[in-house]
């Protein structure tokens, strides 16, 4: 399949499937976290992990930073229309550049206009999250200011909720929001038990922050990386979705 046509089959499966996908309760989830160009990550990760029994879960970034950005979204891309049930990207900041900018952005800068264009409407339909029946949420970065689950399909890009999703960093403080670091908004503890309170949910996974402690607020939300990209160990999280859970530690996480 070359490369357009690839774009635009994947582009109208994520229309189809929807900003929020919500998993059935049997069968285990795999998270993944940034893979930001490490195409050996992704691959290890589809090799090791995939079956029938399996959902595999991109928490967003796949592209800059590492040195095989248009190889690692092509490859997931194309694993995506292959099992478009089993394997679930969503939308990280670095997917957003349709509607914000950023640097660093070397993916981006070395298409040709046409192409940019191309990549940017079809990644700016990535979902934005993966709700689990026994109490996972796992989204890029921080969490929307919403009453229920069902309004995370009604978020418009580019919107301050998109915004949050996309480009949230989480600190272990006691406030809500406090403040934003250039394009990204900072969150304290108290927005994370108020949102989570309101959808029902017990733990958060995601990525985007290479740096932040694996857990934070009692356990309830876990930082995931999967790319070589940074200093850090490349890891992923398994649950098993026929069982309930309260902290993320109760999580297997493995190393790549």
């Amino acid at each position: 399949m070359d490369e357009r046509t690839l774009l635009d089959a994947a582009a109208d499966l994520f229309a189809r499937q929807g900003r929020l996908i919500e998993l059935a309760s049997s069968g285990r989830a795999v998270f993944v976290g940034d893979t930001h160009g490490d195409l050996e990550a992704s691959q290890i990760v589809i090799e090791h992990y995939l079956n029938s029994e399996t959902t595999l879960v991109f928490l967003g970034d796949y592209v800059d930073r590492g040195a095989q950005s248009l190889e690692n979204i092509l490859f997931l891309l194309e694993q995506k229309l292959k099992h478009p049930e089993n394997i679930f990207l969503l939308q990280g900041n670095h997917e957003g550049w349709k509607y914000t900018e950023f640097s660093p952005a070397d993916f981006w800068q070395s298409l040709s206009e046409e192409r940019r264009a191309r990549f940017a409407e079809t990644l700016a339909l990535l979902p934005l999250a993966v709700a689990t029946p026994n109490g996972v949420l796992a989204v890029h970065g921080g969490l929307p200011d919403v009453q229920t689950l069902s309004e995370i399909n009604q978020i418009e890009p580019g919107s301050e909720n998109w915004r949050a999703i996309t480009w949230g960093d989480w600190q272990e403080v006691s406030g809500s929001y406090l403040e934003d670091q250039g394009s990204r908004p900072q969150y304290g503890e108290a927005h994370f038990r108020e949102i989570m309170r309101r959808l029902n949910k017990k733990i958060l996974i995601r990525g985007h922050q290479p740096h932040a402690p694996r857990y934070l607020f009692d356990k309830r939300c876990l930082t995931l990386f999967t790319s070589s990209a940074y200093p850090v160990p490349r890891t992923v999280a398994i649950s098993d979705l026929a069982q309930p859970i309260q902290k993320a530690d109760q999580l297997t996480i493995n190393t790549l």
